[in-house]
């Protein structure tokens, strides 16, 4: 029974990352699942939080899209990375060379966003999800960081892989208007779909607990087109609950598992 329940996770996991399904954008052709690796596919493998490496693996494992942190330190270098501080170093108050000095776990040194962007660019099944962390200096400083990273976007010609979110509602709004093509999700969660729609945001991409409290969303969203995305779902019930309410994407640093639990939702349709 055991090497039998083996085998069936094996299927379940295999069939869930490699589906041949796609969902296309330009000359794109998306993974068809709902798993977003939140800072990348990190934790199964005991990488660091959005280095290179996790990004790699959440390409590996076919995620629907990796998502990963954008700052700018004090010399004007975009840099991946979740918190506002890097080994006790204040980013946005520090030049990249300061940055440096210490490594990532696995021996990585501080991304760069070229470098992440280049290294996303070399498939075309998962999305880049990229967040621009709101300023800790000032609403005119994210906006100028907002523009650096579309410049640099469009440098590469990587728009194509890319969805936007902040929790910084005028970032959002500085894309739309010198991009208005670009995919865009909200984060902070206080705005209702509608109030997306009319500012022209294509996703809400809030915390799970936001659409327990205001399931009415959930219909709303789906009315007006919003895309529906939920951070950071890591427990079964979680994940079910997201899958059973027609989520469009999730948010987890557990991809494996939601790939899994996916995979048995459709199999029960």
């Amino acid at each position: 029974m055991r090497l039998f329940s083996l085998a069936v996770f094996a299927l379940v996991f295999v069939t869930s990352c490699q589906s041949s399904k796609k969902i296309t954008r330009g000359n794109m052709s998306f993974a068809n699942n709902k798993v977003v690796a939140h800072r990348g596919a990190f934790k199964t493998n005991k990488l660091p939080e959005n280095s290179i490496a996790a990004l790699q693996q959440a390409i590996k494992l076919h995620c629907a899209g990796a998502e990963f942190d954008v700052h700018r330190t004090a010399d004007d270098s975009l840099v991946v990375n979740h918190d506002h501080t890097f080994y006790g170093k204040d980013i946005e108050r520090s030049a990249y060379a300061e940055l440096t000095v210490k490594q990532l776990p696995n021996g990585e040194s501080l991304p760069t966003l070229r470098n992440y962007l280049l290294t996303g660019m070399q498939q075309n099944h998962t999305r880049l999800v990229l967040e621009i962390k709101p300023s800790n200096i000032s609403k005119a400083r994210a906006v100028e960081t907002t523009k650096q990273v579309l410049a640099l976007v469009n440098e590469l010609k990587v728009g194509n892989w890319i969805t936007y979110i902040s929790f910084d509602f005028d970032v959002l709004l500085t894309i739309k208007s010198l991009e208005k093509n670009a995919p865009t999700q909200y984060l902070n969660g206080e705005k209702s779909p509608k109030e997306l729609k009319d500012a022209g945001i294509e996703g809400a991409d809030y915390h799970y607990s936001v659409f327990k409290k205001n399931p009415h969303w959930i219909k709303e969203a789906k009315d007006l087109g919003i895309v529906l995305n939920a951070w950071t779902v890591n427990s079964i019930e979680d994940m079910d609950w997201l899958l059973n309410e027609g989520f469009d994407m999730i948010t987890t640093n557990e991809p494996e598992l939601l790939f899994q639990r996916e995979k048995l939702h459709q199999l029960k349709k």
